[in-house]
């Protein structure tokens, strides 16, 4: 039975050049970049040129790169940053959106616990789009700091991110923006959207787990979530894991020399791919039609329930999921489709496929065709259906 991998928002496969650019690291420059001595210095001379590889990949500084064991982590960091700064200044209001990443909507809500005040910006429904003016009339004297996602995890939609941070300059106001999904598959240069930090994660383009990296605007003071040593120029602490940010930086530059070549081919695809699901009735797309990561495809479909759908997908070998892989385990359905509009009966019908180059529009059509048959069969022996067909409840999908 052929397999297609069709979740690469939640994970991608290691790269060969990571890993061939990785495995010196392990046994033979294994020394502590902290350390004095030749195995030392042969580290930190490796952990040098990783950084100015991730910072030219950025179009930032390499002083403005702090690497971290994650998005999750260089997210947290930030708008911990953030948040402290402003409140030495008695500004105590932090701007994000309601489709953000948890790592971003936990970490405020510990900090409304702590006194903010934090105001989550409805999207536009279908689309889950923010727009710069919605920032614009929300920013009062006393925000600190806006959040707004480069492009979501779930719905693929590409955000304002540049027109946003324009009006945060303009008033004064920090600027994060989690760029996870973003790296990697579409253009990302810190100076051109003009954000104050950006987080990343390594494994979302074919590099390894485990690893990540904040950019943080040269003049910021970016506090310490852990501490310990002096690793990371003092902002976090912890031998630095030298493997996997060697293997991330190199992952990335291979991303990054065929970006425009590979995006346009998986786009491809991902449309061959909204063409053909889009032909099973009563289901629906989720997310913006064109500002969209190359490889996303969200739908839901009415009458089912996508656990279902996903354990029956992963039998005919496509493996997918329906949502973030950070709340997979969870029976509720997502915020993000909630956040959309999609009524919850819909929203728990979910279907993300996330592919990359590897996905061809032959396993594309199989896609399509697996998930068609699979539908068919669960709405055939759920009573939801039977009600909507018999007129008992009503179609909400055309």
């Amino acid at each position: 039975m052929k397999v297609i991998y069709a979740d690469n928002g939640a994970t991608t496969r290691l790269s060969d050049k990571a890993l061939a650019a990785m495995a010196p690291y392990f046994q033979q420059v294994f020394g502590n970049p902290s350390s004095l001595h030749s195995a030392g210095q042969k580290a930190a001379e490796a952990l040098v040129t990783a950084r100015e590889s991730v910072a030219k990949s950025l179009n930032a500084d390499p002083k403005e790169i702090t690497f971290t064991s994650g998005g999750s982590e260089a997210d947290n960091q930030a708008i911990r940053t953030a948040a402290a700064l402003g409140k030495r200044k008695c500004k105590t209001h932090i701007i994000s959106t309601s489709i953000e990443h948890h790592a971003v909507l936990h970490t405020l809500k510990k900090l409304e616990k702590e006194g903010f005040s934090v105001t989550l910006l409805p999207v536009e429904p279908e689309t889950g789009l923010v727009t710069a003016e919605q920032v614009r009339a929300a920013i009062t004297d006393e925000t600190c700091l806006v959040s707004v996602m480069l492009a979501n995890n779930e719905i693929g939609t590409i955000e304002p991110v540049k027109e946003i941070a324009a009006v945060c300059r303009e008033k004064g106001v920090l600027v994060h923006t989690d760029a996870v999904q973003a790296v990697g598959h579409i253009p990302v240069d810190v100076k051109d959207l003009g954000v104050d930090f950006l987080a990343l994660s390594g494994h979302k383009f074919h590099g390894p787990k485990g690893v990540g990296a904040l950019y943080t605007r040269r003049g910021i003071p970016l506090q310490s979530l852990i501490e310990g040593g002096a690793q990371e120029r003092n902002k976090r602490a912890g031998t630095e894991n030298l493997p996997a940010i060697v293997g991330m930086a190199a992952a990335l530059e291979e991303c990054l020399s065929s970006l425009d070549e590979t995006a346009k081919a998986v786009s491809a695809v991902r449309d061959r791919l909204i063409a053909g699901l889009r032909t099973i009735p009563h289901c629906v797309l989720n997310g913006h039609e064109t500002l969209r990561l190359p490889g996303n495809v969200n739908f839901c479909f009415e009458g089912i329930e996508g656990e279902s759908l996903l354990l029956l997908l992963d039998d005919r070998g496509v493996e997918a999921s329906s949502g973030s892989a950070c709340t997979s385990g969870s029976l509720d359905p997502s915020h993000v489709l909630l956040a959309i509009g999609r009524p919850h009966e819909i929203a728990h019908g979910s279907l993300r496929l996330t592919i990359d180059e590897t996905v061809t529009a032959d396993d594309a059509d199989y896609i399509v065709s697996q998930v068609a048959e699979v539908v068919t069969y669960l709405r055939g022996i759920s009573p939801v259906w039977r009600d909507l067909v018999k007129g008992k409840t009503k179609f909400i999908t055309e």
